[in-house]
């Protein structure tokens, strides 16, 4: 593996090595040596029998894109990924435009009067309105009956008074 690394640091033309599958362990020993050696490296695939490890020279670090298109089993195109992020600015720029007209207004094309006539009527709403009283006795009820005068510490003396005098009447025995 040292040799390998060491050829890759080696050969000014590679950027990138992809290595054959290996275990767990393999993989492990690889990412210590490639970060002995000053590179980045990473583990790609799905099972644990076909993981492989991809090393990268610093310089020529993956993009996250590149990283995604890898964990998905493809391989990088650098055209189809800057045709991806051509087309993700292009609905953004579309969003923004589209929050800044505002509000769609919708209008609806027919009247819930119209569509429910034959249910409610056409003068249900007003003969309603018509029958309406005003209730009468409202704001009759003397100021007195309306408030609490009390403080909360009364009122809450008040309700521990009650307690005490409750508890006590259970305490006392029956008398015979």
């Amino acid at each position: 593996m040292e040799k390998e690394v060491s050829d890759f640091i080696q050969d000014s033309g590679q950027i990138k090595k992809k290595f054959q599958p290996m275990n767990k362990i393999e993989r492990s020993i690889l990412h210590d040596v490639v970060e002995v050696a000053g590179l980045t490296s990473f583990s790609f695939g799905e099972d644990d029998d076909c993981r492989y490890v991809m090393i990268f020279k610093k310089e020529f670090a993956p993009s996250d894109e590149e990283l995604d298109s890898y964990r998905h089993g493809e391989e990088w195109d650098p055209q189809k990924a800057e045709e991806k992020r051509k087309l993700k600015e292009l609905a953004q720029r579309q969003e923004e435009e589209a929050a800044q007209q505002g509000p769609v207004v919708v209008s609806p094309t027919s009247d819930y009067k119209d569509k429910y006539s034959h249910l409610i009527g056409k003068g249900a709403a007003k003969d309603a309105a018509h029958v309406l009283q005003a209730n009468k006795t409202y704001g009759c009820v003397p100021v007195a009956n309306k408030r609490d005068t009390r403080s909360i510490e009364e009122a809450m003396n008040e309700i521990r008074a009650k307690k005490r005098l409750r508890q006590s009447k259970e305490e006392l025995p029956p008398t015979s």
